[in-house]
């Protein structure tokens, strides 16, 4: 980074205690510069258009559109622009879809002064910044959608078997042999031993056990 050229920011917050107050802290560090200050989404277009910020300090609970759902627009006026939602909220949806509109750093207004300068900085080298406190809901939610995704994914695949496949899976899922499965289906053990191979293939599994454990965690049974 070039010491000798401050850092530009834009702070955008409703409450102007909080974005006087923020302000003053932010100049207080020699390598920061406030151009300018808004209390809305509209006027913070408005200012990201003329001024071309290096950094936008974005709260996302604003009149009208919040901060998060103006981040598009924010992008289009200012498209270099570095933005780091600054909030009270720790909600991990929030979280989440500021951080795939675009934003480089989500901060707690609880944040103290260091860190939240030392993110300034971080952001405005290209790092990602995001509160202690967020980060572990952030995980979280990635091990969540994770789990989902393994869900759907498990659910598609039970969608590719035959009626007649189920009913072979639902009775290997309780112990059965392929002699009593044919018995109990009315059908040729041969074809009994042809439906196995059909559910190991279209299951991507490779035993009889894996079998059962996936009919048990998929809920499939008689």
């Amino acid at each position: 980074m070039d010491t000798l050229k401050k850092i530009q920011i834009l702070v955008v917050d409703d409450h102007t205690l909080f974005r006087r107050g923020l302000i003053a802290l932010l100049s207080q560090a020699s390598d920061f510069e406030v151009v300018g200050e808004a209390g809305d989404a509209i006027e913070a277009l408005r200012l990201c258009a003329t001024l071309k910020p290096d950094v936008i300090l974005l709260d996302n609970h604003l009149p009208g559109a919040s901060g998060i759902q103006s981040l598009p627009d924010i992008f289009h006026a200012s498209p270099d622009s570095t933005v780091i939602m600054l909030t009270v909220s720790e909600d991990e949806e929030d979280l989440i879809r500021a951080l795939q509109n675009g934003a480089q750093g989500y901060l707690l207004k609880t944040s103290e002064k260091d860190d939240l300068l030392f993110g300034i900085r971080k952001a405005f080298d290209g790092e990602s910044v995001i509160s202690k406190e967020m980060t572990h809901k952030l995980v979280s939610a990635f091990k969540s959608n994770a789990k989902k995704d393994e869900k759907s994914k498990a659910t598609s695949l039970a969608s590719s078997l035959s009626p007649r496949e189920l009913d072979a899976v639902r009775l290997i899922a309780t112990g059965a042999s392929n002699k009593e499965i044919a018995r109990q289906l009315g059908i040729a053990e041969t074809t009994v031993k042809i439906h196995v191979q059909h559910i190991l293939r279209k299951l991507n599994l490779s035993s009889r056990v894996q079998v059962a454990v996936f009919a048990s965690a998929e809920g499939i049974g008689l």
